[in-house]
């Protein structure tokens, strides 16, 4: 049989016409958009050479997580293509075993104490630990199979996960072959670094890549979607742990535009991801957001209360809205304290919009304490009634200024008596605005009443 030249996307083989069609070792316009959803969009271009005679076309390298539904291959009109294949044979000794049946091999065997010999030999059978050969001086011997050494790999076994389609052509042809598909087990997340100073904060946001996907880019245009796609089967797999991270600093800004409800992030440059590894880019920056401290405690409905209840009160950040759109993800807040970082809590954020304000809850304050006490309760068949006292404890050295929230439904026969101002928010929630003097207690009655 008459050999040729076989040419595939990262390998040359001297082999016969088994493989059909050439193409080119290089890869044109890679480009690579990864989603928040462990799912990503693969795109490929090669150079394609096909003759009258071949039959096949042999795309190797494809990543093994691969949705073979997915793909999505150009063609010209010309090349009638008659079926599709996935192939992929991870290496085994079994399977080297079986590929040298009938073939030339060497036996490597223990001469004397001290040195061993190589022999020639045509491997007939095995089942697995014991091969039976023949020597070239015609004995039969029966030899441990991890004796048996291989001079190739043969190329019946695939050993990058490929694609292979059945093809006909009239003519011999020169062309672009396009390729489209999706893989899973890669995705990408959102981290961000808030640095809090006394009234304002510096962001920073990291994208995290983490590709599991069976299949390493080299110098590809990346994108990343950020939104919650719709698909029709989510079957997903768990991560295992990638074994290297890489941290790509992008000098130049990441881009990003809105589009068809979602948003889509481009990198400025190149990137390599290696499989089984997290990259990760910065793509934000921001400076002097302005920054407002919070301390909010929410209460019990006072229709309900029984006895005295002691509570926390949770400090939050509240941000002025940006002017750019923030992927899911984690914030972590920090601050200094005489030159040491000290980590104040981390808030895991939804997708946001761009001039939407940020709300970021660090924790429980240490300093401040809510205690509502029931005094008294005058219900009858038809009203429920009770006077409430409410107290917030301030052992800090700063003021504060807190709200408290309690549930009360807003009706036209429903009363709230009290001297306090209050506001109704966030529906039926009545609240009440504290500024609590260092190292002090501020406290206050409300008489609630409702129709039963």
């Amino acid at each position: 049989m008459q050999k040729q030249l076989i040419r595939l996307s990262s390998v040359v083989l001297l082999g016969t016409s088994l493989f059909g069609a050439t193409l080119s070792q290089k890869t044109d316009n890679a480009s690579l958009v990864v989603y928040n959803s462990n799912v990503g969009l693969v795109h490929e271009e090669k150079e394609l050479s096909l003759k009258k005679e071949d039959k096949d076309i042999h795309y190797e390298g494809v990543a093994s997580s691969i949705n073979t539904d997915s793909i999505n291959i150009n063609l010209p009109s010309t090349i009638k293509l008659l079926s599709q294949h996935y192939k992929y044979d991870k290496l085994t000794q079994a399977k080297l075993l079986e590929a040298h049946i009938g073939k030339k091999i060497e036996v490597r065997r223990l001469k004397n104490a001290n040195e061993y010999q190589v022999i020639s030999a045509t491997l007939l059978s095995h089942n697995g630990s014991e091969s039976i050969v023949k020597t070239i001086d015609y004995q039969i011997l029966s030899v441990p199979s991890a004796s048996i050494i291989f001079e190739t790999i043969p190329k019946t076994l695939i050993t990058k996960p490929s694609l292979v389609w059945n093809v006909e052509t009239q003519k011999d042809i020169k062309t672009k072959l396009s390729l489209d598909y999706l893989i899973n087990n890669i995705t990408f997340k959102s981290d961000y670094i808030l640095n809090l100073d006394k009234n304002s904060s510096n962001l920073v946001g990291w994208i995290t890549i983490n590709n599991h996907s069976g299949k390493s880019f080299e110098g590809t245009k990346l994108s990343l979607l950020a939104g919650d796609i719709n698909r029709a089967n989510q079957n997903m797999q768990d991560y295992r742990r990638a074994k290297e991270i890489q941290v790509l600093s992008s000098a130049p800004k990441v881009a990003h535009q809105a589009y068809e409800g979602y948003q889509f992030y481009t990198i400025p440059f190149k990137v390599t991801l290696a499989d089984n590894e997290k990259t990760q880019i910065k793509f934000i920056s921001k400076s002097k957001i302005p920054t407002q401290r919070e301390f909010v405690a929410q209460l019990n409905n006072p229709l309900y209360l029984r006895g005295e209840i002691k509570g926390d009160i949770t400090q939050y950040l509240s941000l002025n809205a940006l002017d750019i759109p923030l992927p899911k993800g984690v914030v972590r807040t920090y601050s200094k304290l005489k030159g040491e970082t000290i980590l104040l809590g981390e808030t895991e954020i939804d997708h946001t919009p761009k001039d939407t304000p940020i709300k970021l809850k660090l924790g429980k304050n240490f300093d401040l304490k809510s205690t509502q006490t029931l005094l008294k309760r005058e219900d009858t068949k038809s009203w429920l009634a009770c006077d409430v006292e409410y107290k917030v404890e301030n052992k800090s050295d700063e003021a504060k200024e807190v709200q408290l929230l309690i549930p009360f439904n807003k009706q036209s026969n429903s009363t709230i008596k009290t001297d306090k101002n209050y506001s109704f928010t966030k529906g039926n929630f009545v609240t009440f605005s504290l500024l609590v003097a260092p190292n002090a207690t501020e406290k206050f009655n409300v008489h609630f009443e409702s129709k039963r």
